[in-house]
């Protein structure tokens, strides 16, 4: 386990805090309120989510909160503490929690996948013809992206900065995402946005970069000031 990843350095500002994990720990154990998320999982599913938790334990700690218990809330969002944003990823070979304090950043988005293409079918599924044409055009200029899962794992951090601001569920079709070469992405929302410090968000601007197998993506909802 690990506190400073350069990935999530590249896609994260300095107030949030990271800590990863790249291998689950056999002696790792969930609190007992997180243990029914995951009760009826296959054995792989229960280690993923414990490692999960014990980088989001330990990313709380490194922030100067006290380690608690993360269950899962509505619509599977974790619980984070009182005064805490954060969120947490994994996949295969990865897990990764991101935190903060909430008078610091108003809301965190985060996402790691494979870098390799979308299942047959899904990428028709999450955009319209429109976000499909400007991946083919950035394809062009970079063909060693995979542009199908990371427009594919920015919906997926955009939603996850966007519940904990509305409550509310988000669809794939809800925010027309454009990925950009520089590194940054925009995703434009076509519904109501959330209130943030007095002002209707819009639009969610993220981050992403492709590295070690892995597409990772962000999102960090600074306060109106910044």
């Amino acid at each position: 386990m690990t506190s400073t990843d350069p990935a999530l350095a590249a896609v994260l500002p300095a107030p949030v805090v990271t800590v990863v994990a790249t291998a689950d720990d056999p002696a790792a154990e969930l609190a007992p309120e997180e243990k029914a998320a995951v009760a009826r999982a296959v054995a792989s599913r229960r280690a993923e989510f414990t490692t999960a938790r014990t980088c989001a334990r330990a990313a709380l700690r490194r922030l100067g909160a006290t380690p608690s218990a993360i269950p899962v809330g509505d619509k599977r969002a974790p619980v984070w503490p009182a005064g805490v944003v954060g969120a947490i990823t994994h996949c295969a070979g990865f897990r990764a929690a991101a935190v903060a304090w909430r008078d610091q950043v108003r809301a965190v988005g985060l996402d790691a996948e494979p870098h390799g293409p979308l299942p047959d079918g899904v990428l028709d599924a999450v955009s319209d013809a429109g976000e499909r044409a400007e991946l083919d055009r950035l394809a062009g200029d970079r063909p060693d992206v995979r542009w199908d899962k990371l427009l594919f794992s920015a919906k997926e951090s955009v939603y996850k900065a966007w519940f904990p601001l509305t409550g509310r569920w988000l669809g794939f079709e809800d925010a027309e995402l454009v990925p950009a070469l520089d590194g940054t992405f925009h995703a434009a929302l076509r519904v109501p946005g959330p209130r943030v410090d007095g002002e209707e968000i819009a639009a969610f601007d993220g981050r992403w970069v492709v590295r070690d197998g892995l597409v990772i993506t962000a999102i960090a909802v600074l306060p109106s000031s910044h």
